[in-house]
């Protein structure tokens, strides 16, 4: 596959990172690749080049919390293929990533072949998930996943800093803003996740997080 593709890696390991490079290099010549390791830095990047091809994402980076990295830049960036490239391999795991938009899953043992295989599949407008997997039925997870895509990404942001044990007055000094839009905010994120504090807010983003 010789047309010239923009690719984004996004992962925090430099070694996997690199081993990921040299694959989708094998798979795509000519390929374009950028990289990002954290979700700060992704945001900054798609903010920066509008005309990305695919997105390979790493659920477990900095900033992205699991699962809801993924559900936000779906909501930001709707029109972006996004394939999840994870050590947590689970059924489940998978069943969430396809739930929340990904056009596809790549397990972080998958061999050479298996990767170059499932790139072209993607580039090729196909979806590629592991065989083998039911993604029937609508679970207790999606639902949570839906709440938490609910959030403005000002207040996914607060959620996170939320989850990091951070107090209204260090959040407010973080982004610049006053404690009174911190509360607000706090307001509109406890409504939004049907739950009445902190606790149970930070509980809801932990199950949107896969274990491994």
């Amino acid at each position: 596959m010789d047309a010239q593709y923009t690719i984004v890696i996004a992962d925090d390991h430099p070694l996997f990172r690199n081993a990921l490079f040299q694959s989708v290099h094998m798979a795509i010549s000519g390929a374009n690749l950028l990289e990002a390791d954290s979700l700060d830095s992704l945001s900054a990047l798609l903010e920066k080049e509008p005309d990305i091809d695919l997105l390979l994402l790493d659920l477990k980076m900095p900033g992205a919390n699991g699962m809801s990295g993924l559900i936000h830049l779906r909501v930001q960036y709707p029109e972006l293929p996004i394939v999840v490239v994870s050590a947590s391999e689970e059924a489940s795991v998978v069943r969430q990533v396809k739930a929340n938009g990904a056009v596809g899953f790549i397990p972080k043992s998958s061999d050479m072949r298996e990767l170059i295989n499932s790139l072209n599949h993607v580039l090729d407008g196909e979806p590629c998930f592991p065989e083998g997997i039911d993604f029937s039925g609508h679970s207790d997870e999606e639902t949570i996943m839906e709440k938490v895509a609910s959030l403005t990404p000002q207040q996914y942001k607060v959620l996170g800093m939320l989850s990091d044990g951070l107090l209204n007055k260090q959040i407010a000094y973080e982004l610049d803003v006053s404690e009174a839009t911190i509360k607000a905010h706090m307001t509109a994120i406890f409504r939004k996740l049907g739950v009445k504090n902190r606790t149970q807010a930070v509980i809801l983003l932990q199950q949107s997080t896969p274990d491994h």
